[in-house]
């Protein structure tokens, strides 16, 4: 188990430990971080031990090359993705430190804003292989914030809308979109199949008085869900951790109809058939 401490995850705006559908971040194994600009600084510090520039999938919208820089903490090594690296083995760094700019990589579904990928290992594992990732566990409580599935459209994208509630209570601590008993959630809802909430439990979830699926611990298999705004069919809800604000994201494979400024109102039904894009 490795313990993140609060300081290094209020460096960044936005975080998520589910919002994927890779199996680096199953149990909360992994962790995304968005940081406020495409620079990349470093959420730990330690030596260099490796850089490595790997093959994605080719997107037109992506590059068609990722990379990874390892890190040495002295307790774990530290697995950073989607970075084009501006460091180079032997460099020490301290946490803060530019590691690079950021790649928008070929692994990203469109919808997908540019971040790190932050991983840990122990120091005698195979630095390189994508399996293996130590479970994670964060030093810091996240708020669940109650949300009626309205809001106003802020950003949009050819795949997603963005919507500008539920309001954060408290900026400069971190929150989360929350079940309708108050736990945080994490995750795309139901296109990625696993999530989380970050208030660990075995009591039923339920978001909009539907059911969401039984937690084991704080991870979630996502029950069967449509998701649709203004009653259109959508692909799937985007829930992140934020520190200023929350903003969920409504995902469109195939494109939408929604423009700034546009009120919305999300809701979920149960459904034999949901989206599954993993």
């Amino acid at each position: 188990m490795v313990r993140l401490p609060a300081a290094v995850l209020e460096r960044y705006p936005r975080f998520s430990l589910y919002n994927s559908p890779y199996p680096a971040h199953d149990a909360g194994r992994a962790i995304d971080l968005y940081p406020d600009s495409n620079d990349a600084p470093s959420p730990v510090a330690g030596t260099v031990t490796h850089v490595r520039t790997v093959r994605c999938p080719s997107k037109p919208y992506a590059s068609d090359r990722d990379h990874l820089v390892v890190l040495d903490t002295g307790d774990f090594l530290a697995r950073v993705l989607h970075v084009e690296p501006a460091v180079t083995v032997g460099d020490e760094v301290a946490v803060g430190d530019s590691l690079g700019e950021m790649v928008r990589s070929g692994f990203f579904a469109p919808w997908v804003d540019n971040h790190l990928h932050l991983g840990f290992r122990e120091r005698d594992a195979d630095p390189v292989r994508a399996s293996g990732s130590l479970p994670l566990e964060l030093d810091l409580d996240v708020r669940g914030v109650p949300w009626d599935g309205t809001g106003r459209i802020v950003e949009t994208g050819g795949t997603y809308a963005t919507v500008d509630s539920p309001s954060h209570p408290s900026p400069g601590a971190f929150a989360a979109v929350a079940s309708d008993d108050g736990r945080p959630l994490d995750g795309g809802i139901p296109h990625y199949r696993h999530g989380g909430t970050l208030a660990p439990g075995t009591a039923p979830l339920t978001l909009f008085d539907t059911s969401l699926g039984t937690p084991d611990g704080r991870d979630v298999t996502w029950a069967g869900v449509d998701v649709r705004a203004n009653d259109r069919p959508a692909t799937g809800l985007s829930l992140f951790c934020g520190r200023d604000s929350l903003r969920a994201k409504l995902v469109f494979a195939d494109g939408h109809g929604f423009a700034v400024g546009d009120t919305v109102t999300v809701t979920l039904r149960a459904t034999d058939d949901p989206v599954r894009l993993d």
